[in-house]
């Protein structure tokens, strides 16, 4: 079978925008009218409350919020809380696992596999930590999975700090997790890195890991308009 991707930078975008947009994808992926979609963007400050996350983990207070203009957003995905804002690569892949392996468990491993190969080509090396979902550098988390599957079709994704402002993860619990910090790819290499460079090898690893033939690349607003040509 050709698998074909779709990629698709939408730049800096609300997050409430884009999840409106992944559940049209998603509609329109059940129904195989659209191939594979990896969205790729930036988001304005927020947190976002996973389906079973405890709520003492946002320790804000509401004048932290308005002050630092966060939104706050509980969603349909797993896992707990965790921090979106500018500096920060979100990868929002909507695919059929039919089409790939249908394993959950695979697939978050998977995801983590695209980000270690990304560190590595950086020269950075991170591993898994067999308790936590994400990717690691010793005890410092770099990248957040949380992720739905509707009839074996993904949505939600990974959250990669590249410069991110780490400050603003001290406003929640981190994923509800206490003893571990956070980190980024700037603070590991000491250097503000180029994201748009970052972006591109992003998508080369998520086709390698994820074995797609090819991926084609998609402005914002035409994704809805597309249909397969290949099955």
């Amino acid at each position: 079978m050709n698998r074909q991707l779709i990629y698709c930078d939408l730049g800096l975008v609300d997050f409430k925008e884009t999840w409106n947009l992944q559940k049209e994808i998603l509609g329109l992926r059940q129904k195989e009218e659209i191939s594979d979609v990896l969205l790729l963007l930036e988001h304005p400050h927020t947190y976002t409350l996973g389906k079973i996350a405890d709520k003492n983990n946002l320790i804000s207070s509401s004048d932290y919020l308005i002050r630092n203009n966060i939104s706050v957003y509980e969603i349909d995905r797993g896992g707990d809380i965790t921090y979106h804002g500018p500096g920060q690569i979100v990868g929002y892949p909507i695919i059929d696992l039919k089409n790939w392996k249908q394993d959950t468990h695979l697939y978050l491993r998977s995801l983590e596999e695209v980000i270690i190969r990304t560190l590595k080509h950086y020269g950075i090396n991170s591993s898994r930590n067999p308790k936590y979902t994400g990717v690691w550098i010793e005890n410092r988390k770099i990248a957040a999975i949380g992720i739905k599957v509707s009839r074996w079709v993904t949505m939600h994704g990974f959250a990669f700090n590249v410069n991110t402002d780490l400050s603003f993860f001290s406003g929640i619990i981190p994923c509800g997790i206490k003893d571990k910090d956070v980190t980024s790819l700037k603070k590991e290499s000491g250097n503000v890195m180029p994201v748009a460079e970052v972006k591109k090898i992003l998508v080369e690893k998520f086709v390698e890991v994820f074995e797609y033939n090819n991926y084609v690349v998609k402005k914002a607003g035409e994704i809805e308009s597309l249909s397969l040509q290949y099955y």
